[in-house]
């Protein structure tokens, strides 16, 4: 299997809503330095629940995480931000897809894309029952 190819980018893109931003700190790092993927993982679902909750005016539940891609390591003191942004809206359901880059080396910052992934979330009323999610609500 072949390595990724490390693509560094000038900044961060342009044109999408940042949905979240994180340092992680040492106690997030395996032995060699790397942050958990379980820790990218469960700031992607936090990232992705965000244009969910907001469209379904109310709670969500992650039902399904459809692809998760890690491209790149992320380092301690990495500045990570999450990009999500809805792709498809069902009866109950919203998937969401989630962009991860890291920026670091502040003496000749670069910016990694670090991972990409697609969620599906379900709108749940206060019994945790799947509830109609409208797009005109």
């Amino acid at each position: 299997m072949s390595e990724p190819k490390t693509v560094i980018l000038a900044s961060l893109p342009a044109g999408k809503e940042q949905t979240l931003r994180v340092v992680p700190m040492p106690a997030d790092a395996n032995f060699t330095g790397d942050i958990f993927g379980g820790w990218v993982m469960s700031h992607v679902d936090v990232a992705g629940s965000i244009p969910a909750t907001r469209l379904a005016c109310g709670r969500v539940a992650t039902v399904a995480v459809n692809s998760f891609v890690f491209k790149q390591p992320v380092l301690v003191g990495d500045v990570v931000s999450f990009y999500a942004e809805v792709v498809k809206v069902g009866r109950t359901s919203i998937t969401v897809g989630v962009e991860v880059y890291a920026q670091r080396n502040p003496v000749k910052e670069e910016c990694v894309k670090v991972t990409e992934a697609i969620l599906t979330y379900v709108a749940v009323d206060s019994n945790g029952k799947p509830r109609v999610v409208s797009v005109q609500q």
